[in-house]
């Protein structure tokens, strides 16, 4: 395979973030369309009274956020690590933190479940996520450091 001479190899952590970013956009697209699609647990057998307390009445609003932040984000992300962009290990990183909250809050709202057990599973994935993130963060040299500030603050 022939390079550009001006387009450095991704790094292997880059790669891995790259592929954790990819799962994850392809489960919650999914997860985000079946919600969508099946707002009353009519695809994914979820229960509505389960949002009881929650500002949900339907699963609707919920799957439309998954797809839109969980599906179209991570593949943001992954898309500017292949760009070699320098903010692309700043944006795993609020990927991953972004899946964890979502967890968190899901939890909150409709309860721990392990079967299936999607939550773990996930947990895990945005635990893994954001040490790939913050190993990646933490092997760049101090000049793509110094850049990254640069372009995020004001």
């Amino acid at each position: 395979m022939n390079r550009s001479p001006h387009r450095p190899a991704l790094r292997p952590i880059a790669r891995v973030s790259m592929g954790l970013e990819v799962l994850l956009s392809l489960g919650a697209l999914a997860g985000g369309t079946a919600l969508m699609v099946g707002p009353r647990g009519e695809i994914i057998p979820l229960q509505v009274a389960a949002l009881q307390g929650s500002p949900f009445d339907t699963y609707f609003v919920p799957g439309l956020i998954l797809f839109a932040v969980l599906g179209l984000g991570p593949i943001a992300a992954a898309m500017l690590a292949f760009a070699r962009q320098p903010l692309a290990p700043l944006a795993a990183l609020v990927v991953g933190v972004g899946l964890l909250i979502w967890l968190i809050v899901e939890i909150a709202i409709v309860g721990y479940s392990s079967n299936p057990p999607l939550q773990p599973i996930y947990l895990m994935l945005g635990v893994a996520i954001v040490a790939a993130a913050l190993r990646w963060l933490g092997s760049q040299p101090a000049g793509e450091r110094q850049h990254q500030m640069k372009v995020v603050r004001p």
